[in-house]
Parts: structure tokens; sequence; C-alpha cells
């Protein structure tokens, strides 16, 4: 929706896109101004030296002929008058006779038969290939009829597209007759920027050039014809001299800096101190340029320039071959441009990360400018990029906010699933803990053991268990479990094997067999094919006399009341469903009153600290050796956990941590 408004925005070319639009083909201008190749026109200029040796403006009509006369000796092309006469000289003879009427009669008889000023000045540019100025306006009622102006040839139908002017103000009669041609003097109003100059326009019917191509076809003494051109515009020719032209009679003026070189003073035309080559042969324009007469225009390259040098521009123009041109369509090509750039940012950004989809949308804008300078500098031809890259960059943060919305309600969304997730986990956490028994709760009045056990996750839950209990009235089976993975689904299995391994203990038998009887129970339930390693003993409260076997676990730590640590011999087999029918062995140990045992998850022994090392069995030994001899059960558990804490520093763990200690007192306790 945001990109069909924008391109319809820019389509339709309002007020604030034109603007826009202006100010960078100002820019364009500013960055490759027009250089002048051409020394076809010259500017006669009216001066502030002129208006300072010859007085206010406007001069005497008489002043103006010998000006033209001057003028005329250096053999022109042709003269030009950016100026017009719609009223006669006040300071013809005769007007002055009748301002006078204190006049002798004689003296007033003799100044009334004296010629007027502007007969004198028709007189001068009579012949001369003089081409007087008209400046279009409201309808005039001095001039009711249309002005007289060169045949031009047009194309079928394209007078009715031509700027119309509904009047003028022109020459007086006497003038007028006298020029060989008249033309627009129109330049543009004098609080705008010059960008657009007409070339040709209809006055009250009658089509009329620009000053600055009329001059040259009356210096080459040719014809002038409109053409059509590619792309709805039309094409200029005044003799072999063409430049695009607008489908209404206008032209985007390829516009170069003020140059002094073109103009030449009035003063010293009439001191005779120029030279001649100044002159002869090229199109002379005559023009006031003192700044008492606020002939002076703005252009896109922010200099103010006099008027007739406007028209000097024009006529360079025409003359090279050069000019800018805006194709009918453009806005709708800049439309079409924003669309494909919008569209393949709706179809790419969703697919690319964030630093890729910033990059493709500084490609396009890229592209964008690219195109408008390859358009103005190789094909004269006006292109906006400026309304589809801003278009093209609204797109883009329409979407990236579209899809931080997106992001920011799958995030809250996360958010309740983990926090839902988050109190099924501690629910699990309390139901896993909750199946592992409390060895003061079970033998606390039992003096014979001494039994303390400990299990710390990895995660919230985790796939490491012990377990212990009487399985008669005078032996106690125990066991430390470590399920393969961890989480959730090594919770899981964790409570299925807890129950198998119980109920095999409760069948009776040795402790290698017990371990080969859960392992058949245990693989019927493991579809995703998970083991177990266990560490189990049965030990008899009466005689001291343990029954042990191991699936894969880590070989616990004995020590006798008077000895050191000592590690178990490694008799067992592999982790629980590794190998099917496999038939543990059952190890034999008589404990002495006050032995005890300590068995572990490798989750100790792999803790790790910051610098990545192992906690080993070596610190576990020594931990254990530091340990007093005479240590209850929940003293051993607890120096063991706190040195592997110490050890690990703060780091995380990397797997579950599992202990049980067990201490047999003697017979009598």
């Amino acid at each position: 929706m945001l990109l069909a408004a924008l391109s319809l925005f820019l389509a339709t070319a309002p007020a604030p896109v034109r603007d826009l639009r202006y100010a960078v083909f100002d820019g364009y201008q500013r960055l490759f101004p027009a250089e002048r190749t051409t020394t076809v026109a010259t500017i006669v200029a009216i001066d502030e030296p002129a208006l300072g040796r010859y007085g206010q403006w406007p001069w005497p009509r008489t002043r103006l002929a010998e000006l033209v006369d001057r003028i005329a000796r250096y053999q022109p092309a042709a003269i030009a008058f950016d100026l017009f006469f719609p009223e006669a000289d006040r300071l013809s003879p005769s007007a002055i006779a009748r301002e006078l009427p204190m006049l002798p009669a004689p003296l007033a008889a003799s100044l009334e038969a004296l010629p007027t000023n502007d007969a004198v000045l028709a007189a001068a540019i009579h012949g001369r290939h003089v081409v007087l100025g008209i400046a279009s306006s409201d309808a005039d009622p001095r001039f009711p009829t249309p002005p007289r102006a060169p045949p031009i040839v047009l194309p079928p139908d394209a007078a009715p597209g031509l700027q119309a002017r509904s009047g003028y103000i022109g020459n007086i009669p006497v003038l007028d007759a006298a020029a060989q041609s008249r033309a627009l003097m129109d330049a543009g109003p004098q609080s705008a920027v010059i960008r657009i100059v007409p070339m040709v326009a209809r006055v009250q019917g009658v089509v009329v050039p620009a000053l600055g191509a009329e001059a040259l076809r009356v210096a080459l003494e040719a014809g002038m014809r409109l053409e059509r051109a590619g792309g709805g515009l039309l094409r200029l020719r005044v003799g072999p001299y063409s430049a695009p032209v607008q489908p209404d009679g206008t032209a985007w003026l390829r516009i170069g800096h003020h140059d002094p070189a073109r103009f030449v003073s009035a003063v010293d035309v009439m001191d005779g101190k120029i030279e001649p080559e100044l002159l002869r042969g090229r199109v002379v324009l005559l023009g006031v340029t003192g700044l008492g007469t606020l002939d002076y225009k703005t252009t896109p390259l922010d200099e103010p320039m006099p008027g007739v040098e406007i028209h000097a521009q024009v006529m360079e123009n025409l003359f090279n071959g050069v000019g800018l041109a805006r194709l009918p369509l453009a806005d709708r090509i800049e439309a079409a441009a924003l669309l494909l750039c919008g569209f393949l940012l709706i179809a790419f950004l969703p697919r690319l990360n964030a630093l890729q989809g910033i990059n493709l949308t500084l490609l396009l804008v890229v592209l964008l400018f690219g195109a408008g300078l390859l358009a103005f500098l190789r094909f004269d031809l006006l292109f906006d990029p400026a309304g589809p890259a801003i278009g093209t960059v609204a797109v883009y943060g329409s979407i990236l906010i579209t899809n931080l919305s997106v992001a920011e309600r799958q995030r809250r969304q996360l958010r309740e699933q983990a926090a839902r997730m988050a109190g099924e986990v501690d629910a699990a956490r309390r139901i896993q803990m909750g199946l592992l028994p409390d060895p003061r709760e079970l033998f606390g009045a039992d003096r014979r053991i001494d039994i303390a056990a400990l299990l710390e996750p990895a995660r919230t839950v985790g796939g490491d268990f012990y377990d212990c209990f009487l399985v008669d009235a005078r032996r106690i089976f125990f066991l430390v479990a470590d399920v393969s993975g961890k989480g959730l689904p090594a919770a899981l299995f964790m409570a299925s094997v807890k129950s198998h391994l119980k109920s095999a203990a409760l069948r009776g038998g040795e402790a290698g067999a017990i371990l080969a009887r859960a392992q058949e129970d245990i693989a019927r339930e493991n579809p995703e094919q998970l083991f177990v390693t266990v560490f189990a003993g049965l030990l008899d409260l009466t005689s001291g006399e343990l029954e042990y076997a191991n699936a894969g676990h880590e070989p616990p730590f004995v020590r006798t009341p008077l000895g050191a640590p000592e590690r178990f011999p490694q008799p067992g087999g592999p982790p629980l469903c590794v190998i099917e029918g496999f038939a543990y062995p059952t190890g034999r140990r008589t404990f002495a009153a006050g032995e005890w045992i300590c068995v572990v998850s490798d989750g100790a022994t792999e803790a790790m600290n910051r610098e990545r090392e192992f906690f080993g069995n070596e610190r576990l030994r020594a931990s254990l050796t530091w340990v007093p001899a005479d240590a209850g059960a929940e003293e051993i558990v607890r120096r063991l956990r706190d040195d592997v804490a110490r050890f690990a520093a703060g780091a995380e763990l990397a797997d579950d941590i599992t202990l049980l200690a067990l201490r047999w007192n003697g017979a009598a306790g």
C-alpha cells in the first residue's frame, strides 16, 4: 500500500515533488555546468560606465541610433534588442516643443519640423538585420493585432500544444516596420530560478520564436521549423542547427557560468576601443546590465545573471546542438522505477539478514542516482532519482518496521512459551528430585550405616540419578547411574531406568545379575537407543560384605579407617543397552568397621574451570584424601562438592554431578 501510494504521488508530481526534482536538476547543473565552446554571440551592454557617461536609462533614441550605427560599422551578422519600445520617445524635438509652450513660436516650429528620435532610430535599424524584442503579457489595448513574426514550419497538430499568450507589449509602428523581425524576450520571472525558457510560443494565435533563436535565424538568413522527435519531444531547427524542445515549446536551459568575455561595454563601442573581431560576423545582443535596471535573473548555478546573457546562452545551446530535455512520460518512468525497487525489496528483504538488506537498499539508491547522472551526461535527459530513492528508503523502512513488529511479536510469544516451559521444567525438576530417596529419612535410625547423596543437574533437569533401599532385612541396595544425554529427554529416560533397576534389585540375585536383568527390561522401552552407566552395590549390614557390579561407570573410591582413598578395581562391563545379553560380573569386598565408599558420576571428574582444565581423577583422589578418616557421609559429600565448585570457579557445568557416600559403622553400629 505504501509503495502504491508513493508511486502514485510521483506520477502525479505535486508541488513538493517538483521542488525536490528542481533541486536535483540544479545539482546536476552545478556539478557539470555547460562550457562555452563557441563565440557566436557578443553582448553590447549598457552597463554602469555607459550610464555614468550618457545619463540614466532610458536614453534618447538618437543615442541608441548612434550606438546601432557604431555597432554596424563592425559588420555583425545580426543585431538583437533585448529591449522594446512601446511608446514614443518623450525626448523627441516635437515632444519637447509640446511640453514647453513658453518657447518662442519660431523655435517651436523649428523643433516640430525636425525628425523624431524614433524616426532616427528607425532609420538606423532599417536594413541591418535587426531583431526587436516583444514581451508577452495580458491583452494590451495598444497592441490589439497579433505580432508580425517569421514563418515557422510546424508539424501537424503541434501548434495547439504550445504555450499561449493572450497579449504582448511590442514596439511603436515606426520601429516595428523598420526591424527585420521580432521575437520574444521572455526569460522567466524575476523572482524565479531560470531553468526553463520558451523557444516558441503562440502570441494571439501567431507562433513567435525566442529572441536568441530568431537572432540566430536572421544571422544565418535561414528558415526555422519544429519537428517531431522521439519520446514525445519536439526539435527546433534553425538552418543546420537544432536543439530539443518540450511539447509546449519550452526548453530546459543547459546553463553555464556568467562569462565576462561575452560582454562589451557600450562606452567602448562608442569610443571605438574594441577589437573588431568581437563583433564582426557575430550576433550582437544589445541589453541593459546596469544594476539599477533590475534585469538580473537567478540561475541553477546560484549566481545572478543579466537577462540578456540568458538569451546568449539560449543561442549558444541551439548553435552547439546541446540542450536538456525531459520526456513527457518521465513522471511515470520514475514511478515505475520506484515500483521496481520496491518490489525487489519486498521480494528479497525477508530472505536477507539486516546487513544484506541495508546493502541491497543502498545499491538500489546508488543505481538510481547513477541512472540520473548517466541520463544527464550521456543523453541530455533529465531523470529524477531523488523521488524513487526516497520512496525506496521509505519502503525499506516500512518492511524493517514490519519485520521488527513481527519479530517482537514472536519474541513475546517465545517469552510466554519460555515462561510456560520454565514452569513445566521447574515442575519436572521437582518431580525428578522427588523420585530420589532421602537417605537420612530412610536410614537415619540405623546406626550401622551412614549414607548421604547429592544430585546437581547441569540443566534444570538431568539424566543422573542415585537410589538406595533395603532389599531384605539385612541388605541395602545402592546405585549411581548416568543416562546418556541431558535435559528433559535424559530425565524422562532416567525415570524409566530407575524403575527397572529397582524392580530388578527387588527380585533378588547378585549385583551383576541385577544389572543384566535390568538391561533386558530397559532395552524393550528404549526407542532412542540411549544407554546408561551404572555402579550398583549390595551391602550386608551385619557382615559388611559388599557385592558390586559396574556397567561402564566411574569406579568409586573406598577408604578404610587407617588407610588412604583407593580406587575400586575395574571389573565390569559396558553401559547398559550397549551389548545385548551381556553377563555382568559381580565383585566382592568385605568392609571393615568405619570404612566408607564414595561413588561419583563423570560430571565430577569432567568438571572444567575457565582455562578448560578437567577436575580429573587425581584431584578427586586428593580431595578425598583431605577428608578426615572418621568423617561422616554428609561431610564427605559436602567437602567433595565444595572442592569441585572451587575448581570450576563459576564456569558452567558440562554434565550432571552425582555424589553418593556410604559408611559402614560395623554390625553393632
